[in-house]
């Protein structure tokens, strides 16, 4: 099912007033969604919503596509502000943006790579999806940062997540990027780790920095 921009936004709206602020149903007036736009006859149309005296209420198909759309949204929020480091009304605008291409099958692989976060960056809960429930209970949390390495151990580098420029130069000079090999050699007294045939030596707080698919 590919639903249009403003339908996912409807079902979102209805998916918080509901679940979250334990609401019975949407004003449409009250959350600025206008009562004639075309994305309530979609919805309707998919019986994800109903329409009732003017106010929107879920059916049970719609309360599970509200969780999987909200679920998007905060996971797009996490990549945008904790990845990109794009923060601010600039970052809400971008994950806004982002988030409809986040369809079903690419979600779980951005979720995998944030390593199954439970809340956005502003302390909402992201509604967990089956990879989140699998890697709980194997112990597999997929991407973690290089302190959380044994020595000896070797993964795939995820992603670099700082907010300083200079750090971030500093790790691409040495080899550290997105997709490359990396072992750690030691963990103590500094974390000493290998990219390619060279390696090299940084604080706990640079290795914090440093994120890794086991």
């Amino acid at each position: 099912m590919k639903l249009s921009e403003k339908a996912e936004e409807i079902l979102e709206a209805l998916w918080i007033v509901v679940e979250e602020e334990g609401a019975a149903f949407l004003d449409p007036v009250r959350m600025k969604f206008p009562a004639d736009d075309p994305a309530y006859r979609e919805l309707t149309g998919y019986t994800l919503i109903e329409l009732k005296q003017g106010m929107v209420y879920f059916r049970p198909e719609g309360r599970e596509e509200g969780m999987k759309t909200i679920r998007r949204h905060r996971l797009a929020e996490r990549l945008v502000m904790d990845v990109f480091n794009i923060r601010g009304q600039d970052g809400d605008d971008k994950a806004c943006q982002f988030e409809h291409l986040l369809n079903e099958g690419a979600d779980t692989k951005v979720c995998t790579m944030l390593n199954h976060p439970s809340t956005c960056p502003h302390g909402k809960p992201i509604p967990p999806g089956d990879c989140c429930t699998e890697a709980r209970s194997t112990g597999d949390l997929g991407v973690v940062p290089l302190t959380e390495f044994k020595s000896g151990q070797e993964g795939e580098i995820a992603y670099i997540q700082t907010e300083d420029g200079k750090k971030m130069q500093k790790l691409m000079a040495m080899g550290v990027l997105p997709g490359n090999k990396i072992v750690l050699v030691q963990a103590f007294p500094s974390y000493v780790f290998r990219v390619g045939f060279s390696e090299f030596a940084i604080d706990s707080t640079l290795a914090r920095e440093i994120f890794v698919r086991k």
